[in-house]
């Protein structure tokens, strides 16, 4: 199986490919780590992010986008681009879109806890949160 891991902040998806083959964890490489929505308000703009993803799924055979959920209220509440960007995804025919809360992925981790330090994936910084999404989703 194939996930790709999604972290959105603020206007950008960061992406984080992911596989499991008979229990061995790959990372496969991925000619985009981010993905910028530049005009919420253009529908043509949400077209061509939305067609990105589509044609990511498509190229990299992916069986799932995962996405950690963020909250609606409070102080670490996201912003209305991100859920855009989320339904984008959610609406994607032939692809499966799943939204990971932050209980469940401790709750994967503390089942099954990462076997590599993050800095020896050759991931960059920004993208251990859309790892560790995709990691949980597989883990279970």
């Amino acid at each position: 199986m194939r996930v790709c891991g999604v972290e959105m902040k603020g206007s950008e998806a960061i992406l984080c490919l992911l596989a499991i083959d008979s229990g061995l964890f790959d990372i496969p490489d991925c000619r985009t780590v981010r993905l910028p929505l530049l005009k919420d308000q253009d529908s043509e703009q949400m077209k061509k992010f939305q067609f990105v993803f589509a044609k990511l799924a498509e190229d990299y055979k992916i069986d799932a986008f995962v996405i950690r959920e963020r909250p609606q209220k409070g102080k670490f509440a996201g912003g209305a681009v991100g859920f855009k960007m989320e339904a984008a995804l959610q609406l994607l025919p032939n692809v499966k879109t799943e939204i990971l809360t932050s209980a469940f992925i401790k709750e994967q981790l503390s089942r099954h806890p990462v076997p590599i330090v993050f800095k020896e994936t050759g991931l960059k910084g920004f993208q251990e949160t859309a790892f560790i999404t995709a990691y949980a989703y597989l883990a279970k």
